[in-house]
């Protein structure tokens, strides 16, 4: 559904878009009929967005995967200032699919990093569509242990379809690295907040995503594997995807509802591609809520209400 809908928004925008242009013509704004045109497209667009209150989890999913949802590179201009970048894990190569670097938010120092899929198609290419090698993952656990030795909060980014399943990425250590990122996570004495933007799926989203506190965006997805993945292991038949979607619980309201998320951020109607600074907005708001409570607890309590996070998850409840 939320296909079509975003669909028949697209020539409304850009008449809306074209119409605002002109109104920086001030003769032009003041016109009748330019008001009344104006008006009678939004009123269109609003109406088609109201479709949009009620999204299934295969929705959610092709919300999650659009190419023009904000992306790492984004979140670092919008919401910290004095970025800069950590490049190579000293021991391969440069991964461009994870960024990471030091900044500053709202004056403190932090670490930041996150998957990288690019927005253009050359980007893709040179971030692998957001699937880190083992590089990736050992450029981000050596920011990460350097975060540690010098006491500053961790801020990660998740949105990946997984990590990258060449041959040449598991001889390079593919497994060890991203077990290696988690056996590591759960210890650290530092906060450590994630946030899933997109799709997180896999181990390549995990290998960034032991932390204290989980945040997700409202039509962010979270899973073992991608949908496809799931309908072919157990039906032999990707199409049915979209059933997977629902069986998953993969969604950020489902996650919430389990206790793995702490937080569910809202997102415009349509996705948060229609509305970037408000969405960042709210990131904002709720990344310096989340880390006040976490800066005020000991690195061993930090480290203990982790480890506890994590074993909780997929305990047995009773009937």
């Amino acid at each position: 559904m939320i296909k079509e809908v975003l669909q028949q928004l697209e020539p409304l925008d850009a008449q809306i878009d074209a119409l605002c242009s002109r109104a920086d013509d001030a003769e032009m704004a003041s016109t009748t009929t330019h008001a009344a045109e104006l008006a009678e497209l939004s009123a269109e667009e609003n109406t088609l967005l109201q479709r949009c209150t009620s999204l299934t989890p295969e929705d959610r999913v092709f919300l999650a995967r659009r190419p023009d949802r904000p992306h790492i590179t984004e979140m670092i201009d919008n919401l910290f200032t004095d970025f800069f970048e950590q490049c190579g894990d000293r021991q391969c190569k440069e991964d461009a699919a994870i960024l990471c670097g030091i900044a500053r938010f709202h004056g403190m120092p932090v670490t930041v990093l996150g998957h990288r899929k690019g927005t253009t198609l050359e980007e893709n290419l040179r971030c692998n569509f957001g699937m880190p090698g083992p590089e990736g993952y050992r450029k981000a656990l050596r920011v990460m242990k350097q975060a540690e030795k010098f006491h500053r909060p961790i801020i990660t980014f998740i949105d990946t379809p997984g990590a990258y399943p060449g041959r040449d990425a598991e001889e390079r250590g593919q497994g060890e690295a991203i077990a290696r990122n988690l056996m590591e996570m759960s210890g650290l004495t530092v906060p450590v907040l994630a946030i899933v933007t997109g799709e997180g799926s896999s181990g390549g989203a995990l290998g960034l995503g032991v932390a204290n506190h989980i945040l997700m965006l409202e039509n962010a997805v979270y899973s073992v594997l991608s949908p496809e993945g799931f309908a072919s292991i157990l039906w032999k038949d990707a199409s049915r995807s979209g059933e997977a979607c629902t069986m998953m619980k993969l969604t950020a309201q489902d996650l919430y509802a389990d206790g793995i998320v702490e937080e569910v951020i809202p997102e415009p109607l349509g996705g948060a591609q229609r509305g970037r600074q408000l969405l960042f907005s709210r990131l904002d708001t709720a990344i310096a809520v989340h880390l006040a409570a976490l800066c005020k607890m000991s690195g061993k309590a930090l480290a203990d209400q982790r480890y506890k996070k994590y074993r909780r998850i997929g305990e047995m409840r009773g009937a």
